[in-house]
Parts: C-alpha cells; structure tokens; sequence
C-alpha cells in the first residue's frame, strides 16, 4: 500500500492543451476536516487507508496542499440543458487535479469538486456545500456497490468556510474518481464552435486510452459510438432495474465512459411509481423515472450530432436503432434475475409489465418487495406480499401467473432460490431520508451518521446485524423527497 506522497502522475488530459482545459489552482477551505472517506475507492489508488487519517490527506483534498507533478485543470464542455443547448459551460467549481495510475497500470482522474472558482463559474461560486457533497459521496459509492456503472468517490472534507445558498450552509469537498470526465458535452463543444482539429484530437484521445480495441475494427470511430450507446444502455436499463432517478440527465452530466455521473437532486423510489420526479427544479418531468429511457437515446443522438464529422448519417443511425433492444434486453435479464427466474420465455416482459402497473396502483415499496420474494418459496412469498396491494384480484392473478412459471423455471431448494435473489435483490438503499438524517447530523458536526450509512450500502445485499433501521420503510415525511439544483 501507498502513501500519499507515493502516487503516481501521468496527466494524459492536461497534455492536451489550453483549448481543452484551463490551469486553476484549488481555492483552500477554511478548517478542513475528514467527514469520511472510502477504503474501497483509496484502493483503486492502492492507498493505504489508515492516510485518511492524517492531516495531510484533509490538506490534499481541500485545496491546501498539491502534489508537485499535479496539474490542475478546469475542463471546457458545453451541453443541452433541459432539451436546449448552452454553448459554454465547464469545469465551474470542479478541477481535475491529475491522473493517476496504479500498480494494475489503470488510469484514474482525481477531480475535486467544490475548487473555487474557475473561468467557467459563471454567476456561481465554485463552491460546493456539505449536504451535496455527502450526498454524492454516497450515491457513487452505493450505485458501484450495487453493480451499477458509477464514478467513484475518495472523500468528503467539510470546513467552517461559508457559503450562501437558500441559506448559509459551509462548504465542502469531494473528491471524485472516475477513468475519465470527458462528457458528451466535451464533443458539442467543438463541434458547435466549429474547431475540427481539436474535436479530432478528442475523438483520438477518447479512442486511443478509453476504447482501445475498436482500433482494430474498419470504422473506429463508428465502433467507438456502438460501443458508447451500448454502455449507456446497460447502464439505464441497471438504473430502471433497481429504480434509481438520475435527476439532471442533461448531455453534460453524461459520461463518454457509459457510467452514472455528476450526482444532483438524484433519488431511489421508495413506493413504486413510474412518473415520480425527483427534482424540483424539472417542472415539465423532462427527467421522470419514466422517461430516462427516451432521455438517454435523446442524449446519445445529440452526441451523433457532434460525431457526424467523423461517421457517417446512415451509420450513426443505425448505431442509435441498437439503444432500444440492447436496453430491453439488459433490463428484462435484470428483472428475471430479480424475480428469481433463470431461464427466458417470451412472456417475461408482460409478467413484469403487469406486477410493476398493481406496484404503481399500490404504493408497493420498490426494494422491499424483490427483497421479500426472495425470503422464502414463491407461493409462501407470494401470499405474504399479497396484503401490500389495493388490487387483490389483480394481484392474485399475477401470483398465479408468476408461481406457474417459477415452477417451470426449474426445482430448486428455497434455500438456493432465498440465495440467488437475494444477491440480486439489495436489502439497504441509498433512500433519501437516510442521506437526509446522515446530512443533519453531519451539518450538526457529527460525521458517525455519515460513515455508518456508508458502510451499511457498502454492503447492500447482506443482512448487516443491528443494521434493521437501514431496511424500514420511510416515514410520511421521507417519501418522494424532491431535491433541489442547488448546491
């Protein structure tokens, strides 16, 4: 394991020059303090976790201390915000403070979001607050546990620094990880602007360190976008599966890589309901649970847009007719698996269709339920769940309909039926009460709330002892919370 100072530089991003990124040193916050940090991301950089501890890693990451073979930047992007395009947006309060490689030879951006201000800040701060930055803490290091594509996330530090948002609240840092932060928005940028030399030389940095075997194939370039509309519709099709409500799915909140990025006002469901919003700020429901499926082709088609220099119409075309079955067929193997299900019949589909219209009439608790069809035998599990529902007939129906074809899927024990779903079915997730009473207390100066939740999602698919309060229901108050922009 590493020490701090033992961390190897290789700043790929930064070597591309001024027209890429700006060079903005960290504005340091006031009174660091460690409020938690992941063992399992500090692994990714083979770092020795009892470094966390120490002062130095609260100076590193609040803006006191750098590396000397740092080199921070601020990135340049732009991006469809809510369906309409804003030509300059940018590293606004983020930096990428270098790359770092591993002793497996795996590259990783630290980006630190929460810097100060940058020249793409524009009205903002560069500031980021406690509660944001706890919240994307979270939410990165849950998603990844639950084997959902994800950046990662190293630390939150807090401070006595103030800053104002509907209130005064402090600011706070947090320090990302990912392959890398090139958006789609990094595209339009220098398309729309019309500079061809430099989007040429993104598209070859992209496919050269991030996609290097389609390379090999006639059309790289082209094999580059399939293998990016791919990745995006896995990734949704794991989001739909386990209900989880990105929030702000504009283009430049969206990864080259195909992984879940820039955590907002995002929220998991609590009872089940498709049309559920959970940011305040999406009036119209653009990003509704529903329809982040149609958002994610929107957004890779306008990521074809800026591509067309390089691929052809008809080509990229038919790449963007591969979304759709490519997500059907991640999400429909994702919820036989939830199910409890092994094999495929052709009316799987309408089977899942119709449990999640009687959740919807119902209030169903989303996670609770996959949770408990697993506890036991389907038929035992089945008339256990049955009172949860305002449809009784309809939902005996499906009972009958779900134990049948359980029975065609094999003779399994309870036990191997209890086993395989329930290392599909998560028991703790990140609901947004829990990160709420996390945040309190850790606005209150109490970070234990905050490391405690963190390690409990480290874990979601394991009963935890002494852990049963993770696994309730919501209160009234903690259900459907909308979240706001700001941060």
């Amino acid at each position: 394991m590493k020490a701090l100072d033992e961390l190897t530089f290789d700043n790929r991003f930064a070597r591309l020059g001024d027209a890429f990124s700006t060079h903005v040193l960290p504005e340091p916050l006031d009174e660091p303090r460690l409020v938690v940090a992941s063992n399992a991301a500090m692994a990714l950089l083979d770092l020795d976790p009892a470094v966390a501890q120490t002062p130095v890693f609260a100076e590193l990451f609040s803006g006191h201390k750098l590396w000397a073979e740092a080199e921070p930047r601020a990135m340049v992007y732009s991006g469809h915000q809510f369906g309409g395009y804003t030509p300059q947006l940018g590293d606004g309060r983020g930096l990428l403070l270098g790359e770092v490689y591993n002793e497996a030879g795996e590259h990783w951006d630290l980006h630190l979001k929460g810097a100060g201000m940058t020249p793409y800040s524009r009205m903002g701060d560069g500031r980021a607050v406690l509660r944001s930055s706890i919240r994307e803490f979270l939410a990165s290091e849950a998603l990844h546990a639950l084997g959902i594509p994800s950046s990662r996330a190293l630390c939150v530090i807090g401070s006595s620094t103030p800053v104002w948002r509907e209130k005064q609240e402090r600011g706070a840092m947090v320090l990302r990880l990912a392959r890398s932060h090139i958006r789609f928005g990094h595209f339009e940028y220098f398309y729309y602007t019309k500079k061809p030399e430099q989007q040429a030389e993104l598209a070859d940095h992209v496919l050269n360190l991030h996609y290097p075997a389609c390379r090999e194939q006639p059309e790289p370039y082209l094999a580059m976008f399939r293998e990016i509309v791919e990745r995006n519709a896995e990734m949704i099709a794991k989001w739909q599966a386990y209900g989880f409500c990105h929030g702000v799915m504009n283009t430049d909140n969206m990864s080259i890589l195909g992984i879940t990025f820039d955590f907002g006002p995002f929220a998991f469901l609590d009872d089940f309901d498709a049309h559920f919003i959970c940011n305040h700020s999406d009036h119209e429901g653009r990003y509704s649970f529903s329809n982040q499926v149609p958002i994610g082709q929107w957004n890779l088609s306008a990521l074809a847009q800026a591509l067309t220099p390089f691929i052809s119409v008809d080509a990229l075309k038919e790449a963007l007719g591969l979304y759709l079955p490519l997500y059907q067929a991640h999400y429909l193997d994702l919820m036989r698996r939830r199910l409890g299900l092994t094999t495929a019949e052709d009316d799987d589909q309408k089977l899942v269709e119709r449990l999640l219209k009687l959740m919807q009439n119902s209030g169903v608790d989303y996670t609770l339920f996959f949770r408990r069809l697993g506890d036991e035998s389907a038929a035992m599990a089945v008339a256990k769940l049955r009172d949860d529902f305002v449809d009784l007939a309809g939902f005996d129906a499906w009972a009958e309909l779900y134990t049948a074809r359980v029975a065609r899927d094999g003779d399994y024990s309870e036990e191997q039926r209890r086993e395989r779903m329930h290392a599909v079915n998560p028991l703790y997730i990140l609901r947004n009460y829990l990160a709420q009473n996390a945040i309190a207390a850790a606005e209150s100066g109490d970070y234990s709330e905050v490391q405690r939740l963190h390690e409990v999602l480290s874990k979601p698919f394991e009963e935890q002892a002494g852990m049963e309060q993770y696994a309730q229901r919501p209160p009234d108050w903690g259900k459907h919370l909308e979240i706001s922009c700001s941060s």
